[in-house]
């Protein structure tokens, strides 16, 4: 059985994050979306869970995809749940300047490989940061996060609890 997680802070998902996950689903007989950072903190848009939750909603017809958190290295994840790959999504040139030392660490601590997925150009120029700035100024982000996190997005900008 083949294993793999898709890493990141997803603050929001993105549509392109969601092309990712559904490519890697085709790919592998498991993939864990794997939320990173401190579940503790709160730190960007949306806390942990609520990026775990969204995930879940717009994941949910890909039966082989799971969502988790981790705030430790990536390597000791990967052990403990038997993963054998980690896919990243790479919109340019520069994601690999930025993932390539980190894939080739990852490797040398664990064995782990890392498959890296070329975005969709349709998705190439979408980030989280991105999207975050657009909706803060009143833009709209419709078309390039899913509408679960179009509306969360807008609620959370207004002050109100997701529920």
């Amino acid at each position: 059985m083949t294993k793999a997680v898709c890493p990141g802070s997803f603050d929001p998902v993105t549509n392109g994050h969601l092309d990712i996950f559904t490519r890697a689903a085709a790919q592998f007989d498991e993939v864990t979306v794997l939320v990173t950072g401190n579940p503790t903190k709160n730190t960007g848009l949306f806390t942990v869970a609520e990026r775990m939750e969204l995930i879940r909603e717009v994941t949910d017809h890909l039966p082989n995809v799971t969502v988790d958190n981790w705030a430790g290295l990536l390597v000791d994840y990967t052990t403990a749940h038997g993963a054998t790959a980690l896919v990243k999504g790479l919109r340019s040139s520069l994601d690999y300047d930025y993932e390539l030392p980190m894939a080739q660490m990852n490797r040398r601590l664990s064995g782990v490989e890392t498959c890296f997925l070329i975005t969709d150009e349709k998705y190439g120029y979408v980030s989280s940061s991105l999207c975050k700035e657009v909706v803060k100024y009143g833009g709209s982000v419709t078309g390039l996060v899913p509408d679960a996190v179009v509306a969360a997005m807008e609620k959370k900008m207004r002050g109100e609890a997701r529920g």
